[in-house]
């Protein structure tokens, strides 16, 4: 039924212990047993080679000392239960079939081109930061940008200047308090107050109430509040803006 380790069954060719093999082997199943893995091992490399009835390679599997690689028309991972196809790569795409894609490494995840997806998030208490250190940083949607921060605040800060532009329709905000921060405040001159402006009192009440003015080039600024409105075109705002 064989000789020594090589043994002739039933099923095909069992080999018992370990074998090797001087030239190429063809066969159409390897199995090791029950209770055991199946090692294949080379002091150079491991190559699988797949080929079709033209003897044409169709695919190959190489196991070096210093890569995996694999050549074929499309390369699939899939879970052992259900088989779902976890991550596949071919020329024109990559996939990932995973429910989440997680990345642990410190620099992050580094796009060289454009990100397409529906759902960005970040884990439970933790921040969720997109940045580009020495570019800009561009999001858009044919039917709209939603940003929401369901339980906390929404910071939007630059250097320069911040634009909010709407080609078509409104810029809206709807709040208990709106708030505009560190905005000049104008000088107010008039013919009735000129003489009690060049000689004020010691004791004249504090200004607490000004006016929201808005110059012809669209800069805000204050303006002292009086009976009447005190914005004027030909504010110090205006002129040096």
């Amino acid at each position: 039924d064989g000789m020594g380790n090589l043994r002739v069954t039933k099923k095909g060719i069992r080999l018992e212990g370990i074998s090797e093999f001087l030239l190429p082997l063809y066969v159409k199943e390897i199995h090791s047993r029950k209770d055991s893995p199946l090692v294949l091992q080379s002091d150079r490399n491991v190559t699988v080679n797949a080929r079709n009835h033209m003897g044409q390679l169709t695919g190959q599997l190489t196991v070096g000392a210093d890569a995996v690689e694999a050549q074929c028309k499309r390369f699939e991972v899939r879970a052992s239960e259900g088989g779902k196809v976890l991550f596949s790569a071919d020329e024109d795409e990559i996939v990932i079939g995973a429910d989440r894609l997680k990345v642990t490494g410190t620099e992050g995840a580094v796009f060289g081109h454009s990100v397409e997806t529906p759902h960005i998030r970040a884990e439970p208490s933790q921040d969720l930061k997109l940045e580009s250190p020495t570019r800009s940083l561009v999001m858009e949607a044919p039917r709209g940008v939603q940003v929401n921060a369901a339980a906390g605040d929404l910071k939007a800060s630059c250097r320069k200047e911040l634009h909010l532009q709407s080609t078509e329709g409104e810029i809206f905000l709807n709040a208990d308090t709106i708030r505009l921060g560190n905005l000049p405040v104008g000088s107010f001159s008039s013919s009735s107050s000129s003489s009690s402006s060049s000689s004020p009192s010691s004791s004249a009440p504090r200004q607490t109430i000004y006016e929201l003015c808005v110059c012809p080039n669209g800069k805000l600024y204050l303006s002292p509040a009086g009976a009447g409105s005190t914005c004027q075109s030909s504010s110090n705002i205006c002129l040096w803006s």
